[in-house]
This record gives C-alpha cells, structure tokens and sequence, in this order.
C-alpha cells in the first residue's frame, strides 16, 4: 500500500480544493484587475477568500497579503519590517531552530547592519523567555518566533511571548511563522500580540505557490515586489486566483473541526510511538504537537532507513524537506543539544488529519521489521 506521511513537507490537494481551482483557470480566468466582468468574477474569488482567511484569524480582510508561500511570507517580514522600522533601532531577536527562510534572512539582515540575537532552546526544544526578556530593548525593532517547529514539532509559547513583548518594548514588532501550526492549532494574532503571521498553502491540503502573510493595523511595511501596487502596494502582481481561493477553501474544511482532527492525529501518534517503544535504541525528539514525530535510530542512518521503507510504499523525509534535497546537519537538533548519532539517525513521520489508522499501523510494522535487518549491517 502507498503510506504517505511527510505532511509537513507538502500535502495532497484536496479534491474539492482540486475542483474549485480546476473551474477557476478554466472558467473565472480572469485578472482581478480588469474592469470587464470576466476581471469581476475573478475578484470575487479573491474577496471571497480573504473573507474567509480573515474570519479564520478574526482580522480585518485588508491585513491579508497574499503570496507565493511560507518563504516569501517570512521574507516579507523581516525584511520589511525591519527596513520600514530601522530607523527606530537595529536590533532583532530570533532563535537557533527557526526555519531557514527566517535564518537566511536574519543572517543577511546582520550583513546589512542589523545586531541580531539568537535564542537558545533546551533539550525539547523551547526557548527561554528569561533569555527573551534580558535581550528585549527599545533598539529592538522585532521579534521572529516559529509556533511549532518544522523538524520536531516543538511548540513554543508565542501567547506569552506576545505578551512580554506588548508589556515591556511595546514598540517592537512580533512575527510569527505559522506554516506548521495554521489548520492545526487556534491563533488569534490580535489575541496573543502578534504583528505578522507568515502562513503557507500546500501544508494544509491547499495548493503550492500560494500563502499569505498577516500584518496588524500599526505594522510599517516596506514591500519587497514593485509594481501595479497591487495589494495596497504591499505585494505587487497579478494575484494568484486559483491558488487564493483554493488556499481559502483548504483552510474553511480544516477549520470546521479541528478538535476532532487534533484528536485523531493524537490516537495515530500514540500508536506509532507506543507501537515503536520495545526497538531499542529509538529516541523522540522534542514533540509538543502529534503531527510531526521526529525519530532517531541508533545505528541506522536517516537516508537509509528512509530508502528502506520508500521500497515499502511509506514516504517519510529525513529532517526538513524544506531547505534542500541534500543531506545536511539539522541545526534545529544541533541547537537542543542532542547526542552525534543523532543529527545523522533522524527521520520525521508527518501526519495530517487524512491520515489513516491503517496507514498508521503499516508503519509501525515496517519499522519494527526493517530496523533489526539494517542494524545487522552496521560496522563494529
């Protein structure tokens, strides 16, 4: 059977999704800027969208910026944020586990002038919010937290960060990037004190290419793409219509129950982990949040044992799938600290809230029968 559990890496379009983006490039083709009614049906789309993203966020429609993704989101953050802001201070804090589309640009940011911190986290993952709260000052023009963690699944604790920060360096920006916890866990950004929100399509049954980035009311924004001044001038170019309101609808069918989605991921986590725990040597890194299930197998290298269940039809990735096709050291494990073996011994099981029992419990098979066989292997 094919086992598809690397959720966090992409998802499978829903089909609805699939149908509503089919009749939209085939029928309501239109660019959203034309004054012909072939322009307005297109423009429906993309108002029909933002009225449901924003009800989804509890924010006004005009905070949404469409984009291409998650990167371009957290891209726009940083970069616009800090240099609409600069003027007020130089300083931005961030940590050691964020994604690279975050750290590639905060190492750029540092290139440019800016003093950048980074945050240390503990053996699961966390950040230190007396670390956080000794690094805040008026210099500091922004704050760039992940929700959940794209390799482990660590949860950190953005409600409380929100509130440090509102509390003691009101001024400061907070961003957070929500491509792993959007559709899965409840956010409200105006609720925890959050400035930006970075969000991504295809991780939550939604197409690629598309995503979008919340900006609160009081948020200077420099855009990063000129142009028509689409987008109030923030995000320039034809919007993606297809990809917005395929996103939109996506978002809609997970939001309806997400408790009961929450639920079920949770019973198919129990019973990978429980059902793995008598392998010996086996370690779970971190894991706040059921969905993504970081493993480490002593004696086993991760594209190995990657390879070995592919040839069962069980499709898992070894780490981040999001930064390259080629096998790297996870800074995210270097940063919690963990044991050699590990940074080269670690895959990550991803569930989504299609995934099955039986899909579940084929896994559990497979790895207590191909582990043993691939450490007979290992040289002494």
């Amino acid at each position: 059977m094919e086992c598809y559990l690397d959720n966090s890496a992409t998802t499978r379009v829903d089909p609805e999704v699939a149908e509503l983006m089919n009749k939209i490039m085939l029928e309501d083709y239109g660019n959203p800027a034309s004054l012909h009614s072939k322009g307005f049906e297109a423009e429906k789309h993309i108002k029909r969208a933002k009225e449901i993203l924003s009800g989804i966020l509890k924010c006004k429609e005009s905070g949404l910026i469409f984009t291409s993704g998650g990167t371009e989101s957290d891209n726009t953050a940083l970069f616009g944020a800090y240099y609409a802001n600069k003027r007020r201070g130089n300083r931005i804090i961030t940590t050691r586990i964020e994604h690279p589309a975050v750290l590639r640009c905060a190492e750029q940011l540092e290139k440019e002038g800016a003093e950048v911190d980074y945050l240390d986290v503990d053996s699961e993952g966390h950040i230190d919010l007396k670390q956080l709260e000794a690094l805040l000052c008026k210099e500091t023009v922004l704050v760039s937290v992940m929700h959940v963690n794209n390799e482990t699944g660590a949860k950190e604790p953005v409600e409380e960060i929100g509130k440090m920060i509102h509390k003691l360096q009101p001024d400061c920006l907070f961003h957070v990037d929500d491509v792993q916890g959007f559709g899965k866990l409840k956010l409200i950004p105006k609720e925890a004190h959050v400035d930006l929100l970075s969000v991504s399509s295809h991780k939550i049954h939604g197409p690629k290419g598309a995503g979008f980035l919340y900006r609160s009311e009081r948020t200077k924004l420099i855009p990063l793409i000129y142009g028509g001044g689409h987008q109030m001038g923030f995000r320039s170019g034809t919007e993606n219509v297809p990809g917005a309101a395929g996103f939109a609808l996506a978002a809609s069918k997970l939001y309806e129950d997400l408790d009961a989605s929450y639920a079920h991921m949770t019973n198919l986590r129990d019973t990978i982990v429980e059902g793995i725990s008598g392998i010996e040597n086996i370690k779970i890194n971190g894991g706040d949040v059921p969905y993504i299930i970081s493993l480490s197998v002593k004696d086993v290298r991760a594209e190995v044992l990657l390879h070995a269940l592919e040839e069962k039809g069980i499709y898992v990735s070894a780490g981040s799938a999001c930064s390259s096709n080629k096998p790297r050291v996870s800074d995210t494990l270097k940063a919690m600290g963990v044991e050699k073996w590990q940074t080269e011994s670690t895959i990550r099981i991803s569930l989504s809230p299609h995934t099955t029992q039986e899909e579940a419990d084929y896994a559990v098979s497979a790895i207590r029968e191909i582990v043993p066989g691939l450490r007979r292997f290992v040289r002494k």
